[in-house]
């Protein structure tokens, strides 16, 4: 039994796809159609998560630093460089951030009283208690993007992006 979609209906990359098929078809235009797809979804991602996040005066830069903290468990603090590099972010891209969130008093940042050059940045209790907040609805929006797929599907696709995911970190 495979777990094939079948569809008679078009989507906006299946135009692109014929368009290009026109023109050029001897070309393998699957990984254009499947990037493209992807392209387009995580475009509607996007929107649908910072629509989330601004019921809640967040930008999506804010609430990764806020989660990525909360998650690391208590005493929900890590210095900038592991949350930088947990996040894929520049030093300076996260300097921003922070400083955003320091002045919201989301976090704050505090210099180790052995080595004043060592900064753990903390969630204060406003923090904690935002990310609490968001944490909820930001899963309901992920939840309400996927509502168009079966759990099996959901599964399915969850492993096909792993694979291809991994593939991807160890090739770099």
């Amino acid at each position: 039994m495979t777990n094939k979609i079948e569809t008679m209906q078009s989507d906006s990359v299946d135009t692109i796809i014929t368009q290009w098929r026109n023109e050029n078809s001897e070309a393998d235009l699957l990984p254009m159609a499947i990037l493209g797809r992807l392209a387009k979804l995580g475009k509607y991602i996007d929107n649908d998560i910072l629509h989330c996040h601004d019921r809640y005066n967040l930008r999506q830069g804010e609430f990764d630093v806020l989660a990525t903290l909360r998650r690391s468990g208590k005493p929900y603090s890590l210095t900038p460089s592991a949350l930088y590099q947990s996040m894929m972010l520049t030093s300076g891209a996260m300097t921003s951030r922070l400083d955003r969130l320091e002045t919201k008093g989301l976090i704050r940042r505090e210099h180790s009283k052995s080595d004043r050059r060592s900064v753990q940045v903390t969630l204060t209790s406003e923090g904690k208690k935002k990310i609490d907040t968001v944490l909820p609805a930001h899963i309901n929006t992920q939840h309400d993007l996927l509502a168009g797929m079966n759990q099996q599907d959901r599964e399915s696709l969850s492993e096909l992006l792993k694979h291809w995911l991994m593939q991807l970190e160890t090739a770099k």
